[in-house]
């Protein structure tokens, strides 16, 4: 069923991973000019382009696992999954705040730096109420 709290919880890291990346900007470079997540596919870095598809699979694999309510199992382990991406995007934007250039003068950091922190924690607590559900139903199945 698409009304339980955890689908709720699935769709907010989903807009977080997927839409959210296009409003808040990662960072200032050393030019003054917003880096966007999706900036990175005009850059020469391949690791820039990755964490764009990251962003992306982060959102997919959310939303895939909305719809995955008949199968609790293959939901909560999409959820590890997306935690997974989420922790490998959030090392990446990591390593790029912390190269900028410009640190003689203060270099800016934006808001979607936390977007993988969020969506983190939006699936950690969507599969705690995915492995409560599954415990109610281990837990009725025992009672016939």
């Amino acid at each position: 069923m698409i009304q339980r709290i955890q689908s709720i919880y699935l769709l907010i890291a989903t807009l977080l991973s997927g839409g959210l990346i296009f409003v808040f900007k990662l960072w200032v470079d050393d030019k003054g000019i917003d880096f966007f997540v999706l900036d990175s596919f005009s850059s020469e870095s391949v690791l820039l382009k990755i964490m764009t598809a990251l962003f992306f699979a982060s959102a997919a694999l959310t939303f895939i696992a909305i719809f995955q309510f008949k199968n609790r199992q293959l939901q909560f382990v999409l959820g590890r999954l997306a935690i997974l991406t989420n922790f490998i995007l959030l090392g990446i934007v990591v390593y790029f705040s912390q190269n900028l250039s410009g640190e003689i003068k203060i270099s800016e950091k934006g808001i979607g730096l936390f977007i993988p922190i969020l969506t983190i924690l939006f699936v950690v607590i969507a599969n705690k109420a995915i492995k409560k559900d599954e415990e109610l139903v281990k837990s009725v199945d025992r009672l016939r």
